[in-house]
């Protein structure tokens, strides 16, 4: 019994705390008061502010958004986005030799997701990514190359499967 209660005292002070959290990305990115943020451990962070995030759009568990000062994200309407996807606006440049210092600056490029996008659980999203309207990134996908409209990706990297069907 006491063990019951404890543990529904925690659930309460963590489901607090997660709200308070989500209530505070609202707030200080302007983000529409009917996103969701579904589950624990979602994050945005950096030191950029450009973001929109979409109406009746939602994020999921584990999921992070990194936001690079001079770049954007915007993710549009109608948006289901998984648990433990990745989005980040600066990289380390690939075309260099790292066991060196390194010389090269990041990789900065926006990330726009259109609207009615769903995005599976896993998936990473590389810096400078458009995803159009209507598309589908399956999990475990690693997206380097924009994602045309109204077709299913997926894959390491994601390549087109098939147009939808309309």
């Amino acid at each position: 019994m006491k063990t019951r209660i404890l543990g529904w005292i925690y659930g309460q002070m963590r489901s607090s705390y997660y709200k308070r959290r989500y209530d505070f990305f609202k707030k200080k990115y302007n983000i529409n008061s009917d996103f969701g943020f579904y589950g624990t451990d979602i994050r945005i962070y950096g030191d950029g502010t450009d973001i929109k995030l979409g109406n009746n759009s939602y994020i999921g568990s584990m999921s992070t958004i990194q936001l690079t000062k001079g770049v954007k994200v915007v993710i549009g309407d109608n948006c289901q986005i998984s648990h433990n996807v990745r989005m980040y606006t600066s990289s380390a440049d690939p075309n260099q030799d790292f066991r060196v210092q390194k010389v090269l600056p990041p990789k900065l490029g926006n990330i726009i997701i259109g609207d009615g996008v769903w995005i599976g659980a896993n998936v990473f999203i590389n810096p400078g990514i458009n995803i159009g309207d209507n598309s589908v990134v399956g999990a475990n996908s690693v997206v380097t190359k924009n994602i045309e409209s109204n077709c299913i990706y997926g894959g390491v990297p994601a390549i087109k499967m098939r147009e939808k069907m309309k």
